[in-house]
């Protein structure tokens, strides 16, 4: 299978970071594609030099703020387009590790299929409140998946499979804020996408912009899990049959 992956970063201004998150990525080789969720001039501006400092950088930019999810879908879609075979995505406010992105494509490469999640390590600035958030997300994927084979589904740096992703994504109506994330890897998982997490490292800049909304985002996170529970009833005598078959290949 080939193998061609991009990275692909969705960015709502966070103009002052991008460009120490792009260059890493420019130095190993990797094409860029930068979705601008609708920023302000400032951040425009920012991206307007980096595209001409970097040819292999491009920015595509949405008229309006829609939310992660949508930049990511619209990146998704066009590098696919181009030929692209997956995408790394990464946060655009230097919260992800970008010398972890080798150990990220070797995964994908081993995997074609598979998603490839980060499983974070946090430093000592990460917020006490959104550690239990994910605390209790991974608790109610794994309900969803019946499985515990997604690490940590909030973690935004991922390999992505374009195909099979795009694939899941025209199959429902995906939700863009911070429910995307989540949402995408349950449902890969359901696709029968195998799942690999890869340990790195997440830093919290001091005085770093975040756009989670404390309130709106988990009332969000907690009617998406909700639904996902549902979706699994629906689909519980496949999931368990699927269970079952991977129980029995090992000792095949």
């Amino acid at each position: 299978m080939m193998f061609r992956p991009a990275a692909l970063i969705s960015i709502y201004d966070h103009g002052d970071t991008i460009a120490a998150v792009v260059r890493p990525l420019v130095a190993q080789g990797l094409p860029v594609l930068v979705v601008d969720d609708g920023s302000g001039p400032a951040t425009r501006a920012k991206l307007g030099e980096l595209a001409r400092a970097e040819p292999s950088v491009r920015v595509a930019y949405l008229p309006v703020n829609g939310g992660k999810g949508a930049a990511l879908i619209h990146g998704f879609e066009a590098l696919e387009r181009e030929g692209f075979t997956h995408a790394v995505a990464l946060d655009a406010d230097g919260q992800h590790a970008t010398g972890d992105v080798p150990a990220f494509l070797a995964a994908a490469r081993a995997q074609p299929t598979a998603l490839v999640l980060g499983d974070p390590i946090f430093d000592s600035n990460a917020p006490k409140a959104r550690l239990h958030g994910r605390m209790i997300s991974r608790f109610w994927v794994r309900v969803e998946t019946l499985s515990t084979s997604i690490a940590d589904p909030l973690c935004g740096f991922r390999c992505y499979p374009l195909a099979d992703t795009n694939a899941v994504l025209r199959s429902y109506r995906p939700r863009t804020r911070m429910d995307f994330d989540p949402e995408i890897a349950v449902r890969l998982a359901w696709h029968g996408a195998p799942m690999v997490n890869v340990r790195t490292r997440v830093h919290y800049p001091v005085g770093g912009i975040s756009h989670f909304d404390m309130l709106r985002d988990n009332l969000r996170i907690s009617w998406m899990h909700t639904r996902l529970f549902f979706g699994m009833l629906a689909r519980l005598p496949r999931l368990l049959m699927s269970r079952a078959r991977g129980r029995a290949e090992p000792a095949a």
